[in-house]
């Protein structure tokens, strides 16, 4: 991704760099995205940041649960409060919640844990093709201009996305609109440059990537294209994730993505992430509006 990539990564890292206010109170800024809100993605790893920045360095996040609660601006700041809620002998709770003009827009709980041995075991990884073989975003999103909703949504695309090299295994839904598939989707990413060694990093940049493709399967299963060619509209309502094993951000992931349910304009999508050899780092559940326009 050259130096484009690397700049934007730069740039997103200074973007989870929160100020500290005070002792347990943060703020942060945005970032421009496709629509006119704050991606969801980056108000979770930012509130991750801030819980994380309250925990013992010996303590690892190994779960997540968040609301989303209202759409956030992004041309304000946003401040991130953490409440301490427990630190006990092996896990650490902390509460989260962000605020803009006065009112939460984001709500977050996370545990860490200090490291220690336990069984093992794990699903088998699905069969996907390596990743280098895969087209990147530049070279796929072209071919699909002519279905998105104005000729300026490539370039925002390839904007919002440049700090992560991010490649679908299959078409996405906007270049197969008006064919219902099977609901599953396959995508490998990495940041576009590397990381320092820092754990909560790469769990915070893994949760920053985890919001942007995981409704693609809901979308498969009825033939629609996505918010950036009009035929649905919608929003993240809930975001979960469990960390179980240790990963790199900027190594391949696998993130194979299904969608078990919709109904009464929600859609569930459900996830697994993978590394590249194989290893079971990342579950992930979510839950979206996701409405056929009037």
């Amino acid at each position: 991704m050259g130096d484009v990539g690397r700049e934007a990564l730069e740039d997103l890292l200074d973007l989870l760099d929160l100020e500290r206010v005070e002792q347990d109170i943060f703020r942060g800024r945005s970032r421009s995205a496709v629509i006119p809100r704050v991606f969801g993605g980056q108000v979770a790893a930012q509130a991750l940041v801030a819980a994380g920045r309250t925990v013992p360095a010996d303590r690892t996040a190994h779960s997540l649960h968040s609301y989303f609660l209202r759409a956030g601006d992004p041309d304000a700041p946003i401040v991130y409060t953490v409440d301490r809620i427990r630190d006990g002998r092996s896990f650490t709770t902390r509460r989260v919640v962000a605020v803009q003009h006065g009112r939460p827009v984001f709500h977050l709980s996370a545990s860490f844990q200090a490291y220690e041995d336990g069984m093992e075991h794990q699903a088998g990884m699905p069969a996907a093709p390596d990743p280098e073989t895969l087209p990147t975003a530049a070279e796929l999103l072209p071919r699909y201009a002519g279905r998105f909703t104005a000729p300026d949504v490539v370039d925002k695309l390839l904007r919002a996305r440049a700090a992560v090299d991010l490649r679908y295994v299959a078409e996405p839904p906007f270049a197969t609109a008006g064919t219902p598939r099977e609901p599953r989707s396959q995508v490998w990413f990495k940041t576009a440059g590397e990381l320092t060694d820092d754990p909560l990093l790469h769990v915070c940049l893994a949760t920053y990537v985890s919001d942007m493709t995981l409704l693609d399967s809901v979308l498969l299963a009825h033939g629609r294209g996505g918010w950036t060619t009009g035929d649905v509209v919608g929003a993240s309502l809930d975001h979960a994730m469990w960390f179980h094993r240790p990963f790199r951000a900027d190594a391949w992931l696998l993130y194979d993505q299904e969608s078990p349910s919709s109904s009464g304009g929600r859609g569930l999508g459900q996830a697994r992430i993978w590394t590249r050899d194989g290893k079971l780092a990342i579950s992930v559940i979510q839950e979206g509006v996701v409405r056929v326009p009037r």
